[in-house]
């Protein structure tokens, strides 16, 4: 499965043609699905640009994705700074009027088991976000629900091409008992480098603005689109060029 990151918490400054308000995201959904994209994460922005999860933005982004691509799972986030503290992202999820079909949850924050505990309790899906370079692998193994999770994102941080492969056989080693599909995704330089070890590995995988802003090439991405695009040539053909491809390998 490939699933496109519409935005993250990423802003204009940093991407002049980034998707922030509910009618960019359909439009960049519709495009990246047609381009070959099976799934949708986006983050709800407010009035600002900044990640939110108050209920008016979550609704109005998740159903102008929804008109946009009727047919395809959508996706948003909890991360801890969409809101001011644990309990505050509690109850703005628990008064979402409009609910997505999955949310991640990234297990190294606090208040990690009360979130995804709202979000099973309002039959949300979650993708349960695990970091390399923190102990959310073990957190979330010891979770008693940890059964319930619609997926694990394995999300390496490093953004070196060579450490991030070092660092994704490592997490992927600590969530060998993982009971739920991995999706496996890296960030920034090492974004295409960790995405042909998930398709040699045949995982799961992602590709859009909220991990990287160019192609393998190093040229900017014109949209999530391309990003889809190029990820599909990836997944098809993964033994084409070397998995530490990127540059400062």
């Amino acid at each position: 499965m490939l699933q496109v990151c519409l935005n993250g918490p990423r802003g204009r400054t940093e991407c002049p043609t980034l998707p922030v308000t509910p009618d960019e995201l359909a439009v960049a959904a519709r495009t990246a699905v047609a381009a070959g994209a099976e799934n949708i994460h986006l983050h709800a922005k407010d009035s600002e640009g900044r990640d939110t999860l108050e209920a008016t933005a979550v609704a109005a982004a998740v159903d102008a994705v929804r008109a946009a691509v009727p047919d395809i799972p959508v996706g948003v986030t909890t991360g801890a700074w969409a809101g001011s503290g644990p309990q505050d992202r509690v109850m703005q999820i628990a008064a979402w009027t409009v609910l997505p079909d999955h949310a991640s949850v990234n297990w190294h924050e606090d208040g990690a088991r009360e979130v995804a505990a709202v979000l099973l309790n309002r039959g949300v899906g979650i993708e349960a976000g695990i970091f390399s370079g923190t102990p959310a692998a073990r957190q979330f193994l010891d979770w008693p629900q940890a059964h319930r999770v619609l997926r694990v994102l394995a999300e390496v941080t490093e953004t070196a091409p060579r450490e991030a492969l070092k660092a994704a056989d490592r997490l992927l080693g600590e969530l060998e008992a993982a009971p739920a599909p991995l999706l496996l995704h890296g960030q920034d330089e090492a974004a295409w480098s960790v995405l042909r070890l998930a398709a040699v590995r045949g995982l799961d995988t992602r590709i859009g603005f909220e991990d990287v802003l160019h192609l393998p090439d190093g040229t900017p991405a014109r949209d999530n689109a391309a990003l889809v695009r190029e990820a599909r040539s990836v997944l098809r053909h993964p033994d084409r060029g070397p998995a530490d491809e990127a540059a400062g390998s």
